[in-house]
């Protein structure tokens, strides 16, 4: 820099950029050097072990390009939690634009505003003293303030510019908008990375900084031990189990998988599976992630100590939550607050990065670390964390039992707290992580009453949303707290509840014992309408292992007892399961007239639900006598219910249900399409015997349009699923079904396979009447290739099943079949 001081009254500018400042009453005249090589030796050096950043990389880099579409993106700022790797990031991008032709010819300076270190925090005016001394001016030459520093920084970085030689400037660790705003240049022209643990409003294109993922953290801690000790140390390869457990351990976050990998190159003989073990303790684990030079802890003490006391306590009772986010009610009731203000409580947190936004607005979650931290803090007295979770607790009963009326079937008041059922549904959704963890965890701190009001409360919306697996964990838990406190009312109630969830994940032999189990108690406290409800839950159970004659027995006890203790909608879902036991013993008529006697009940009762659900039942039964027209209009007036009712298993079962309806009286394209929809509705929620079932339906109604080949793929899926599900019933009817598309191509072989099979555990799981349906297509076939003694045999032994079973129709169509055989086969 050259001073141009010609006189004391007048000043002659040559040679230089004349920025009309004046220092001490002097102008001055600036004359850029060539290079500015201390702004280039100030940037960090980029770590070799960087990794998963690719693209946040390529955006940063995006937004840096003099060429882009649209120009340059001035202010790049990025934020993220402590540790996540901001400044590793910026640092990475900021060497690699500096190496680009003609991006920043002026070289690249930056700077660490220490912003969340109380120690070292650096001042805005103390930084522009340090990047103007950077940029080669004199210390005599620097203004003295604030803001003519900044207009002096703001003027070199244009004068730069103008001269082609654009700087790239990096601002590392801001806290505050305060402590960034004065080095931020006006040219237009220059560029600027910001790093931050807070979101700032700087006008800045904005980039959220999250976690790696699973494979990039453990590819961080092979780099990091391979630059350590050299490529010779192959511990995370060799042990990639215990490597998954570390960086899972690890949550993802840059500070702790370096920590983690410099801990296994201290000790190049520690197995990886050690540290592992080590970081598997909660209460343990920050201490582990420690070194002389760095701490997870530490890092995070800086961010605390920035909040403010409301926000620090907010802060301390987020990890009481035992689920993995929260809702900003149930923060609310966390910190004893109205939830405007702890809604506005939890924005700061997460501009701090210390909680992240969860998938819809108004969920909050914390990183597994953070939550380790928070929820360990000393700041939080015992007591004020106890009632904190009290009210916690409290809060998901109260609120779990008001969106239950919504759910529950029949004609109970609603509550108020929810507008509709489908507001009810999605509070339910966005909580049921949550309601499962506080049932777990109620028991253990002391409330085991809101553990079972819970299990209770959500036994219906588990069974709609087809989350049988917790339904069966929460009912058992609840069980063991009914048995503990001797309240052997419940215990049936709740035996009851266990009996219909392993009934839907089809362990129906374990069902039945805990239904009877159940009964004994239920008669024991002298609870009729229990018993009515658990005989018909029992029914069911006996129906799907085709104990027909006790599930009807079973459900006609329950409509009895119903009709004797008045228990209207009780009485009408009894009737509809009786109906579909009377149909699998092709009693049909029986069968028509309890599906209606119930519809008709659910529709006194307003359970709109339950009355899809017979209408579904009724179709099925009209079609067995081949009123299909009938069908029709049941399964359509079943799916319009469960459109209505959002309900998605519904909604698949009744369009499989229409399209077998529609195959009945020819309309084939409206069959497949409607079994299409089905095929997918059942793989789209995870229903794998739902799925198998549609195929089924599907490949029956293909051949109908002659895409016979098709036919055959769907029985064959339907066939692999069964098979993996264990469902034998299903298994043998889709075997018969794959039989006959088989046949229809002229593969009698496989065909003739195909049909035996079905044959046989048709008659393994005691199904009459499917064997009989499986013998006489096996016949049919055996025809077509002119084994005509076979076939005698094979439709003799379908006439004795079809007679078994009661379809007297069938085995007499077959008898005059068989009299019609050639007479030199007899």
């Amino acid at each position: 820099m050259n001073i141009k001081d010609e006189s004391a009254v007048s000043n002659t500018i040559t040679g230089g950029v004349f920025f009309n400042h004046v220092v001490q009453g002097h102008t001055i005249t600036v004359v850029l050097p060539p290079t500015v090589e201390p702004a280039l030796s100030g940037l960090p050096p980029a770590s070799v072990t960087f990794t998963g950043r690719d693209e946040q990389v390529r955006l940063l880099m995006q937004a840096l390009a003099p060429h882009g579409e649209s120009g340059p993106v001035l202010v790049s700022a990025v934020a993220g939690l402590a540790g996540i790797g901001k400044t590793e990031l910026v640092v990475q991008t900021a060497s690699r634009a500096a190496k680009e032709t003609g991006w920043f010819p002026g070289g690249v300076l930056f700077v660490d505003m220490f912003g969340y270190d109380p120690q070292r925090r650096v001042a805005a005016e103390a930084a522009l003293l340090r990047l103007l001394q950077a940029l080669g001016l004199p210390g005599e030459n620097i203004p003295a303030t604030e803001a003519d520093r900044s207009r002096l920084f703001r003027s070199l970085l244009a004068a730069f510019a103008r001269q082609g030689r654009r700087i790239l400037l990096v601002i590392d660790n801001v806290a505050t908008a305060d402590q960034v705003v004065p080095l931020l240049p006006s040219d237009g022209d220059t560029a600027v990375l910001i790093t931050s643990r807070h979101t700032l409003d700087v006008g800045a294109r904005l980039h959220d900084l999250d976690v790696l993922d699973r494979a990039a953290s453990v590819h961080m801690l092979a780099e990091a031990l391979h630059q350590a000790r050299g490529p010779e140390d192959t511990r995370i390869h060799d042990q990639a189990d215990a490597a998954t457990r570390v960086a899972d351990l690890c949550a993802g976050l840059p500070l702790a998988l370096r920590i983690a990998a410099a801990l296994l190159a201290d000790h190049p003989t520690r197995p990886v599976a050690s540290l592992a073990q080590a970081l598997e303790a909660e209460h343990t684990r920050l201490d582990q992630l420690s070194r002389e030079d760095r701490a997870v802890r530490a890092a995070f003490d800086l961010s605390y100590q920035n909040l403010s006391d409301p926000q620090a306590t907010l802060f301390r009772l987020l990890p009481i939550n035992p689920g993995p986010d929260l809702g900003t009610e149930a923060a609310a009731h966390l910190a004893g607050l109205d939830p405007q203000a702890t809604e506005q409580i939890l924005q700061d947190l997460a501009r701090a990065h210390l909680i992240e936004a969860g998938h819809t607005w108004g969920r909050w979650r914390l990183h597994d670390l953070v939550r380790l931290y928070a929820g360990e803090h000393p700041d939080t007295a015992p007591d004020q964390r106890e009632r904190a979770g009290v009210r916690l607790l409290e809060h998901y009963r109260t609120t779990t039992r008001d969106a239950n009326t919504h759910i529950q079937p029949g004609p109970a008041p609603v509550s108020p707290r929810f507008g509709d059922r489908t507001v009810a549904l999605a509070w339910l959704d966005d909580e049921r992580p949550n309601l499962l963890a506080a049932c777990a965890s109620a028991a253990a701190t002391g409330h085991p009453d809101i553990s079972t009001d819970l299990a209770s409360e959500l036994s219906q919306f588990l069974n709609f949303r087809r989350f049988f697996d917790d339904w069966i964990e929460i009912t058992g838990t609840a069980i063991q707290i009914f048995r503990e406190t001797g309240d052997r009312h419940s215990e049936g109630s709740a035996l009851n509840n266990l009996g219909v969830a392993l009934l839907q994940v089809r362990r129906f032999d374990e069902a039945i014992t805990i239904h009877l189990g159940a009964i004994a108690v239920v008669r024991e406290v002298g609870d009729r309408n229990g018993e009515g409800i658990v005989l018909g839950n029992l029914g069911l159970a006996l129906k799907e292992v085709r104990r027909f004659d006790e599930a009807i027995s079973a459900q006609q006890q329950a409509a009895t007892i119903f009709r004797e203790t008045g228990d209207r909608h009780s009485e009408g879902r009894t009737l509809c399961h009786l109906g579909e036991a009377l149909r699998e013993t092709r009693r049909f008529d029986e069968a028509i007239s309890a599906q209606q006697q119930a519809a008709t009940i659910f529709r006194e009762t307003g359970d709109r639900h339950g009355e899809g659900r017979t209408l579904g039942n009724l179709g099925l039964a009209l079609m067995e006598v081949r009123r299909f027209d009938e069908a029709i209009i049941a399964h359509q007036q079943d799916l319009a219910i469960c459109k209505v009712a959002k309900d998605r298993h519904g909604e698949g079962r009744a369009l499989g249900n229409l399209g077998a309806s529609l195959q009945g009286v020819g309309r084939f394209d409206e069959a497949i399409s409607a079994q299409r929809q089905a095929v997918t509705i059942f793989r789209e929620i995870g229903d794998r015997h739902g799925e198998g079932w549609a195929l089924d339906t599907l490949g029956a109604s293909l051949p109908g349009v002659g895409r016979l080949d098709e036919a055959i793929t769907a029985h064959q899926q339907a066939l692999e699923i069964f098979r993996e599900i264990g469902d034998r019933h299903g298994e043998g009817r889709t075997l018969g079904n794959l039989g006959e598309a088989l046949q229809g191509v002229g593969r009698f072989d496989e065909a003739i396979s195909a049909q035996r099979q079905a044959a046989t555990i048709s008659r393994e799981i005691g199904d009459r009447h499917g064997e009989g349906w499986a013998l006489g297509n096996l016949g049919a076939t055996l025809g077509r290739v002119g084994r005509f003694d076979e076939v005698r045999s094979n439709w003799k032994r379908a006439i004795e099943a079809f007679t078994d079973s009661g379809d007297r129709d069938t085995a007499a169509l077959l008898t005059r079949w068989l009299d019609k055989l050639p007479p030199d086969t007899r």
